[in-house]
């Protein structure tokens, strides 16, 4: 997968036009809540919104990414709700900037010391857990920040650095530390990390959407 595929799955970021769209927005919202709660109610919303600090946390960050490139929310609903955003930040400990590409059913399993950088690219149905971190590189051949293929998994504390694809359904193991690409399908593990199986994420990315907009990102599986 190239860069260019990446930055076309779902992203909500810079050089988006449907980013701009509520309606496009709350698209994604929905098919994030779907890897939470195996539906898309009303019910559902409110008590993961209320009670799932990745859910909220991810919920705040894509409103703001769209209010923010919109004239008058700019001036208005946006920097309240950055403040939320900043305070959810702090208070789960988990720093994705509102900015950031990432694509439908984005899950945040357990929370803390969650730092991505922003100018990361993150697919489709990707699951970051607790201690994970998507880091830039600021020198070498690999310098920039890393791009997420679809249904990537990331385990407890792991660190991927650089501008490196990580392969559609690779897994990253915990506390692993990812410095050059991961082929499709790849189980990585280790410092540095080595492909150990190509098993990939098969069995940990459950409740997946369909990528695409023009099915809006309906269930899969």
């Amino acid at each position: 997968m190239n860069d260019a595929q990446a930055i076309d799955i779902g992203a909500t970021g810079k050089g988006s036009d449907r980013s701009r769209s509520l309606r496009y927005t709350w698209a994604l919202i929905l098919s994030d809540l779907y890897r939470y709660a195996g539906n898309r109610g009303t019910r559902s919303f409110l008590r993961h919104f209320l009670f799932t600090p990745g859910f909220k946390y991810s919920t705040v960050m894509r409103l703001c990414g769209c209010l923010k490139k919109r004239a008058l929310m700019r001036l208005t609903v946006y920097p309240l709700l950055k403040l939320l955003l900043l305070r959810y930040r702090y208070k789960y400990g988990i720093a994705i900037p509102e900015y950031t590409k990432i694509g439908p059913g984005f899950f945040i399993n357990r929370f803390g010391n969650i730092m991505i950088n922003g100018d990361a690219i993150i697919g489709a149905n990707c699951n970051i857990t607790h201690g994970s971190m998507l880091g830039q590189m600021n020198r070498g051949p690999n310098q920039g920040s890393p791009i997420l293929g679809n249904g990537v998994f990331l385990a407890a504390g792991c660190k991927v650095i650089g501008k490196i694809t990580i392969g559609n359904r690779a897994a990253v193991g915990a506390n692993a530390v990812v410095t050059k690409p991961v082929p499709d399908d790849a189980v990585v593990g280790g410092i540095p990390a080595r492909i150990l199986s190509m098993n990939g994420s098969e069995g940990y990315i459950n409740r997946r959407v369909d990528p695409d907009y023009d099915t809006r990102f309906r269930p899969v599986s």
